[in-house]
């Protein structure tokens, strides 16, 4: 254990958070999402909502400020949507960073391939539709 580091944050995401660079991307995934088969570097949260996640590392993380620093899905026109999940996201990183811009929402195939691209992808238990975020690192300054 560290003093100041969340409990949800495994010592393999640490480690991860602190490989990445500027402009690094992490996939904050959830369950429904196809990690293993898109990952370079796979992590897992089972347990574990993005929003517990977003609580753990929005104070360690330092969010793009040069270009957009989030990503979600854009919502299928003929798909049940829950407001509350960007609401929710952005209530813990706005905690940390008020700055932070809303996400801008790119369609499926645009989001997997960046998903690709990332530098990782977290799975976790996220059980709400359309639950994943793309977090793209910025500078300490």
């Amino acid at each position: 254990m560290l003093r100041g580091i969340s409990p949800v944050v495994s010592p393999e995401l640490l480690k991860l958070l602190c490989e990445m660079g500027h402009g690094d991307e992490l996939v904050l995934a959830d369950s429904n999402f196809p990690g293993a088969s898109m990952a370079r570097r796979l992590l897992r949260s089972d347990g574990l909502s993005v929003t517990d996640i977003l609580e753990g590392i929005a104070p360690l993380f330092p969010f793009e400020t040069y270009a957009d620093p989030l990503v979600m899905l854009k919502v299928d026109a003929h798909k049940k949507f829950d407001p509350s999940v960007e609401a929710d996201f952005m209530n813990v990183i706005r905690r940390y960073d008020p700055s932070v811009p809303a996400p801008i929402r790119i369609d499926r195939l645009a989001f997997y391939e960046r998903a690709r691209n990332a530098f990782g992808v977290l799975m976790t238990g996220e059980l709400r539709l359309y639950g994943c975020l793309i977090i793209r690192k910025g500078v300490i300054e």
